[in-house]
């Protein structure tokens, strides 16, 4: 899989791409990650990627030029577009299992006021990762990434994202414990530590519930 990340500041991803899980599926060429500046498509003679709203109002909008042309430069057949913005659908992990089955994702990252909202004509996807506006779109697009390329094949175990949360009926995980079985008073359930794969795995299903009425019971209607 590659991915492509349109961004103005592609050195906030430093450590990003050069830690734990990340940087391994790179190493072994699971994931290739290209950052890509799109001020450096901008044919203003000062690289201005943005203008002030028609209409008026607060801040500065991204304009259309850079970013088409970008995408016109980079895009295959096999290219998926995604376009970071709170009116976006809001990202779940469905639809990351989705996306890992995809070759090329292209992620617009967005900054300043928003998008000239013609730009939404390039999305194969319009993505929010929740119901709150961040400076720019490029944490939201490690939180893709990150999520994305761990359920690539190979790259983690895949038991490990099979009993993850959101997994299984939509509910989230049950808890788990390690060493000790008794810290400050607080206790491993018995049921873990009897060795009984059949209740163990009853127990689990029953806190999945239980976790998801307390914590979630949105869910619970899926």
């Amino acid at each position: 899989m590659k991915i492509s990340i349109l961004t103005l500041f592609p050195e906030m991803y430093e450590g990003f791409i050069n830690t734990s899980i990340i940087k391994r599926a790179i190493e072994d060429n699971k994931v290739e990650i290209e950052l890509i500046n799109f001020r450096d498509y901008s044919k203003d003679p000062h690289k201005k990627v943005d203008d002030t709203p028609y209409g008026g109002g607060a801040g500065m909008v991204l304009t259309c030029q850079p970013i088409f042309d970008c995408i016109e430069d980079i895009k295959t057949n096999d290219s998926k577009v995604i376009l970071l913005t709170p009116s976006g659908k809001v990202y779940n992990q469905g639809l990351a299992y989705d996306l890992s089955k995809e070759k090329h994702l292209i992620i617009i990252c967005g900054h300043y006021e928003g998008f000239d909202d013609r730009i939404e004509t390039l999305a194969d996807y319009i993505i929010s990762i929740g119901d709150y506006v961040l400076t720019g779109g490029e944490i939201p697009s490690m939180v893709l990434a990150d999520s994305i390329i761990r359920l690539v094949p190979g790259v983690i175990n895949e038991e490990s994202h099979i009993n993850d949360s959101f997994n299984k009926d939509y509910l989230l995980d049950y808890p788990t414990y390690t060493k000790p079985d008794d810290y400050k008073g607080m206790k491993v359930p018995d049921v873990l530590l009897s060795g009984d794969h059949k209740k163990i795995d009853e127990w689990r299903k029953d806190q999945a519930i239980k976790r998801t009425e307390e914590r979630r019971p949105d869910l619970l209607d899926k």
